[in-house]
């Protein structure tokens, strides 16, 4: 019987990663992407998910969208977790861009993730849920320090771990020819972050 409970406790724990309250507190903009929109990107290489690391400053067109921290199964996310306005909603908001990768491919756009957990961290996640896209590694804080993104701090190693406490507000980019074109900032609801850019993007060509 105790196995057939620790097994229930941790289906629903996954399940849990994959749904949003509807109780979630709406994050406010505080200001603190407004520096970010025309702001050239560094020479600065990640580590990705998938292929060769990633010299941002060389992309094109792309959507690069950035979230604090993915959950792991079999993990509570922290009490706290979900009453941190726009901390909630990482896997739901991975996997609606993935849902929808072939139809930014079709518009010419690439799609890459970014976090501050570790690349190990983010290839478990990106293979359990069959991310296509890679997921870019700031876990030494980097890009997050030069362009001073809108962070917050968390105890993940409470929970999972993964990388530094230090993680990145969710929010979205659209990079063109190694330029920050569009900023979206806040992100609320996550789950609907994809189909915003999109439709941002396809408006935005006329």
């Amino acid at each position: 019987m105790q196995r057939d409970h620790r097994t229930f406790q941790t289906h629903r724990v996954t399940n849990h990663l994959f749904h949003l309250p509807p109780d979630l507190p709406v994050p406010i903009d505080d200001g603190a992407a407004s520096h970010l929109r025309g702001a050239t990107l560094p020479q600065i290489v990640l580590p990705a998910t998938h292929g060769a690391p990633v010299p941002l400053h060389t992309l094109h067109r792309a959507v690069i969208f950035f979230y604090p921290r993915t959950g792991v199964p079999g993990f509570p996310t922290g009490r706290d977790w979900d009453e941190i306005p726009g901390a909630r909603g990482c896997t739901p908001q991975s996997c609606a861009f993935r849902d929808m990768n072939s139809e930014f491919v079709a518009l010419g756009v690439s799609l890459f993730a970014c976090s501050t957990q570790t690349t190990t961290f983010q290839q478990e996640f990106s293979q359990r849920n069959h991310i296509p896209f890679p997921i870019l590694s700031d876990a030494d804080l980097v890009l997050t320090r030069q362009l001073r993104l809108p962070c917050f701090e968390f105890a993940i190693h409470d929970f999972g771990g993964g990388g530094p406490t230090t993680l990145i507000r969710r929010m979205a980019w659209y990079v063109e020819s190694g330029a920050i074109r569009h900023v979206w900032y806040p992100v609320f609801p996550p789950d609907k972050n994809a189909e915003e850019v999109f439709s941002w993007l396809r408006q935005s060509r006329g």
